[in-house]
């Protein structure tokens, strides 16, 4: 049986559902160029900010026993090195390419945002409501009257469809809180969940030392650790948003992984540890992975799985 992995979603048109998570083989053109080359579907950029950043002190990434703990702080090149890349992209020939968004303040993400409009580019915008890693800034994803009115603001400047990254939410009473606030805005048609499980701690036993230096230590938790959080977040905003698309992002390392968020609900999803331990082919690994265990369960298609997780 063949088996057909290609997805089209808000006049994207993907050869397979998986692409990298914003932050990792994403920050500069060689790297974004090296995911386009790759088997991934899609690409998206670092999430930049109006200025360049160099981000937080080394070390801030370090691996650990079930995944990763990093405190990168948005290193970028700035919003207009990703701009000019977007200008210069093949949006013909070449996958979909997504712009990631994460001004410093509101009046920052309004000011790219419009020219991002302005440039009239066929790539889909995400705005990023959650960075874990910048030290004495909140993630506005946890304050719900502040995303709403950063929404607000932002769908005032910015016409065309975007989709928003979202932090992990853990408790059934914020799940519908957040959804709510999301269905306010018809022209937010997709969110991303998950960024990394905020401000983890990793200590390295035989140094008696924390693994990374922004915040002492405390960093977002990627990998392994945040599949069970990645997929609860997916399988409830799929449940309970209104004609949105959800994007899968957590604990991807094999066709496995990726088939769980499809299955939860995820219209395509993002790797990213696995992503940066192991280099970009690991998209070609995990799109043959997913093939094979579609055609062992006799699936054609991902929409015949897709948000079919069985309850009891």
């Amino acid at each position: 049986m063949a088996v057909d992995l290609s997805v089209s979603w808000l006049g994207v048109n993907m050869e397979n559902p998986l692409y990298n998570a914003s932050g990792v083989m994403c920050r500069s053109r060689e790297e974004l160029d090296a995911v386009a080359a790759s088997a991934a579907g899609a690409l998206i950029t670092k999430s930049c900010t109006l200025l360049p950043r160099e981000g937080n002190p080394e070390p801030r990434y370090a691996k650990a026993p079930h995944g990763s703990i990093n405190s990168m702080g948005l290193p970028n090149a700035g919003y207009q090195y990703y701009l000019d890349y977007a200008k210069a992209y093949d949006h013909q020939g070449g996958k979909p390419l997504f712009v990631s968004v994460s001004g410093m303040s509101l009046e920052d993400n309004l000011e790219m945002l419009a020219a991002f409009r302005d440039a009239d580019l066929p790539c889909l915008v995400e705005l990023n409501l959650s960075c874990p890693n910048l030290p004495g800034k909140p993630q506005i994803g946890y304050d719900f009257e502040a995303s709403s009115h950063v929404l607000s603001e932002v769908v005032k400047v910015y016409h065309k469809p975007f989709g928003v990254k979202l932090p992990p939410y853990f408790d059934p009473v914020h799940f519908a809180e957040m959804a709510s606030v999301l269905n306010s805005f018809p022209s937010l048609k997709y969110v991303t969940c998950i960024n990394s499980v905020g401000n983890g701690l990793v200590i390295d036993l035989d140094s008696e030392s924390v693994v990374i230096k922004p915040k002492g230590g405390l960093g977002g938790i990627g990998g392994d650790y945040v599949l069970p959080t990645a997929l609860a977040n997916v399988r409830e905003f799929y449940r309970l948003l209104d004609d949105k698309h959800v994007i899968g992002c957590g604990g991807v390392k094999s066709g496995r992984e990726a088939f769980m968020h499809i299955l939860a609900g995820a219209t395509a999803v993002q790797v990213g540890t696995c992503l940066y331990e192991e280099g970009a082919a690991c998209f070609a690994r995990i799109r043959d992975e997913l093939a094979a265990l579609m055609q062992e369960k006799g699936y054609a298609t991902l929409a015949d799985f897709r948000g079919k997780l069985k309850t009891m």
